[in-house]
């Protein structure tokens, strides 16, 4: 798993946790809705960060009898279950709030100026401590984007780790939010005009809508068993493709079963010349045939040369499983069948 996310999600984590309570309690005060959904979102990248948190934690446990291939996919789970609550707790609570306030308008706190003024400070504190939040995380990850040769973007569209994709759009669907609802507060207090704050409000909603709904489809896609990145799966190619020892690739299959590992099976016809020239390149051909001058002895022979040859087999597809490793270090489950 990569370092940049783990630390992502825990600046991420502390950061929403203190802007939670400032929003809330901004709220409280003021009565206005674009806080109200300000603080809804904010508490709920408190839960979805724990919830990161957590996968991140069982994804890492070792393999046991239970589940011999260890927990790898709780990550996606997890990933999954908190886009799910980020789609219902922060986009449902902060549409229906905005929708009532516009069918029922309040009024409480609108266009009042120590009401304003109270808003506006918590809102550009909120802006600081979440865009320092996001300035780290895109850090982060920007490092392990580097480390991969790609751009930070391409990254984040083909990674296996949710985690990381997941704090910088929450991070950044944060930011935005809060220059939304400055937006929305500002021109409340400007116009006069009830409708401008439950507008801020439907506004946050339906961008979280949208960043849980990117999110719950990537990670669907990486718990039905999606296939690992293109790069990968080309360089896994052009392995077996160049290897001497392989006649034809019958079958070759490679997904994604954590945020850092691949489970790669393949069934392979094997070069039955170059193994024989091989065994050949060890043997006295000569001294054999003068050798075998009776039944027994060739009967004897032809014993130990099909032992010999299923132990040559079972060397190369050790070989070509250290090989794969070298070449892609996610493979942590290869299963080479000669075919």
């Amino acid at each position: 798993m990569a370092g940049g996310s783990k630390l992502a999600v825990y600046a991420a984590l502390t950061a929403n946790s203190v802007v939670t309570v400032a929003k809330l309690a901004g709220f409280a005060v003021t009565g206005s809705g674009s806080m109200l959904s300000e603080g809804v979102h904010s508490l709920a990248d408190v839960g979805n960060q724990a919830l990161l948190a957590l996968g991140m934690a069982r994804a890492n446990k070792p393999p046991d009898p239970t589940h011999p291939q260890g927990y790898g996919r709780e990550a996606f789970v997890w990933s999954l279950i908190s886009a799910v609550g980020m789609f219902f707790l922060g986009s449902g609570v902060s549409i229906t709030h905005g929708v009532q306030a516009l069918w029922e308008p309040h009024g409480h706190g609108h266009g009042a100026s120590e009401g304003f003024e109270l808003n506006l400070a918590i809102l550009v504190f909120a802006l600081v401590v979440e865009g320092a939040a996001l300035a780290f995380a895109v850090r982060g990850i920007a490092s392990e984007a580097k480390n991969h040769g790609q751009s930070l973007s391409e990254y984040l569209r083909t990674t296996d780790d949710p985690f990381g994709v997941a704090v910088i759009l929450e991070d950044g669907a944060a930011v935005l939010g809060v220059l939304l609802a400055l937006a929305a507060i500002g021109l409340t207090h400007i116009t006069g005009a009830p409708y401008w704050d439950p507008l801020g409000s439907i506004a946050i909603g339906i961008l979280l809508g949208g960043v849980a709904f990117f999110l719950i489809a990537k990670n669907r896609a990486l718990l039905i068993g999606r296939a690992i990145r293109e790069a990968d799966q080309e360089a896994l190619e052009a392995l077996l493709a160049e290897d001497p020892a392989i006649d034809q690739v019958v079958l070759q299959r490679a997904v994604v079963v954590g945020t850092s590992s691949y489970r790669i099976s393949a069934e392979i016809e094997f070069d039955a010349d170059y193994l024989a020239e091989r065994w050949l390149g060890e043997h006295d051909i000569d001294q054999l045939h003068a050798q075998l001058d009776t039944p027994e002895k060739l009967r004897s022979f032809l014993v130990g040369y099909g032992e010999n040859v299923i132990e040559r087999v079972g060397d190369e597809v050790d070989r070509l499983e250290a090989r794969i490793r070298e070449v892609l270090p996610k493979a942590e489950s290869i299963a080479l069948e000669p075919d």
